[in-house]
């Protein structure tokens, strides 16, 4: 039986097959996904925003550009070899509409953005980015096979 893995909000965990992550109430937040297919280590970390610049203090797991930073050292740190690590996301859901409002609400697209941002500095390809719509999402990942299978209410379940 594998084992889940929990990953709450501004959380980050890791993992080695056969276990599976699992992080809920993905809405404007990000789940990631980093594997590497060789060894079948991996790890999952909920983004709440962007970037902790500006920021004062805090968790650093809740941003975009420190959790990944620490994910992937974790993940190295495991044996991963950082030219196989592959990526996958979801989330990054507008889940709230306010008419005339500036960009700078649209948290869920420059969540999404950030992580691109994050990944292509790292030199690690994104292989699926399930992002945007105004639902919200529950993600499951394989560490041993690098599966992410999304399930959201109202829009069924898909499979990467």
């Amino acid at each position: 039986m594998n084992g889940v893995i929990s990953v709450g909000m501004a959380d980050y965990k890791t993992a080695r097959s056969p276990d599976i992550l699992l992080t809920a109430g993905l809405g404007s937040c990000i789940g990631i996904c980093i594997h590497d297919p060789f060894l079948k280590v991996g790890g999952m970390a909920h983004i709440m925003l962007p970037t902790a610049v500006g920021s004062i203090g805090g968790n650093p797991a809740k941003y975009a550009d420190t959790a990944l930073e620490l994910l992937l050292r974790e993940i190295v740190g495991m044996g991963a070899n950082k030219a196989r690590l592959r990526a996958k996301m979801a989330g990054g859901a507008q889940m709230f509409n306010f008419p005339g409002k500036p960009p700078v609400l649209k948290i869920g697209l420059r969540n999404a953005e950030a992580v691109e941002l994050e990944l292509k500095r790292n030199g690690i390809p994104l292989l699926v980015a399930d992002v945007g719509g105004s639902f919200g999402r529950t993600i499951h990942f394989d560490v041993g096979t690098g599966e992410l299978r999304i399930r959201t209410i109202n829009h069924g379940e898909k499979v990467f």
